[in-house]
């Protein structure tokens, strides 16, 4: 009669075992971290659209801001006014659609903070910011820079400037304001730039 040793069985290795009892579980480590990963994720996410906000306000108040005293020179009396010049009129009508923009776009960002999703479908959202952020940042620039030109002509000549102060100051002020907010359009563009670069590379607006 043969007898046959008893064959053993492979032992599990002590990393893949708890030892608590001889009870093998898991290691919940993996989750942990993926939690860990994704709340950090969501956080850095929140920070970068409160500062897309941030940049989308200060656009907003500078814009606004230099459309009324661009349009409150017409109230200066006996003084020309800002539809009597074409490049003073382009300052007034697109600081007022960039402000319009910007009020929009910070409706956008508020809806997307507290709700954590986009106001238009994802794909949609980003190409949208950054091809208004890039017409807008260059109309908005050509527009102050073509006051600017015609302000310094104006004094330069010595048909408005001088003898109509009140009116060479505000639109001075109205161009001034103007390039503050192309300075934050364009920081905005530059955020919305990243976004649609992280979208197309990644499949998600917002990746680290």
């Amino acid at each position: 009669m043969i007898m046959r040793s008893p064959q053993r069985q492979p032992q599990p290795l002590p990393e893949d075992r708890l030892r608590n009892g001889g009870i093998e579980t898991p290691s919940p480590r993996p989750r942990i971290q993926t939690h860990f990963h994704s709340t950090v994720s969501e956080q850095k996410l929140r920070r970068f659209n409160i500062l897309i906000l941030i940049f989308r306000f200060a656009s907003l108040c500078f814009s606004l801001a230099a459309a009324i005293f661009m349009f409150s020179t017409s109230r200066v009396s006996n003084s020309p006014s800002w539809y009597d010049f074409d490049a003073f009129r382009f300052v007034a009508i697109a600081n007022a659609i960039v402000a319009l923009y910007s009020l929009f776009e910070v409706g956008a960002s508020v809806w997307e903070i507290s709700g954590g999703t986009t106001l238009f479908p994802e794909v949609l959202q980003v190409w949208f910011d950054f091809a208004h952020d890039q017409v807008f940042s260059y109309m908005l620039v050509s527009a102050n820079s073509a006051g600017t030109e015609l302000a310094r002509s104006l004094k330069d000549g010595d048909t408005t400037g001088t003898d109509n102060n009140a009116f060479s100051i505000q639109s001075d002020i109205s161009i001034a304001l103007g390039f503050a907010g192309f300075l934050f359009l364009g920081l905005s563009s530059l955020l919305s730039g990243f976004r649609l670069a992280s979208f197309i590379v990644n499949g998600s607006r917002f990746h680290f």
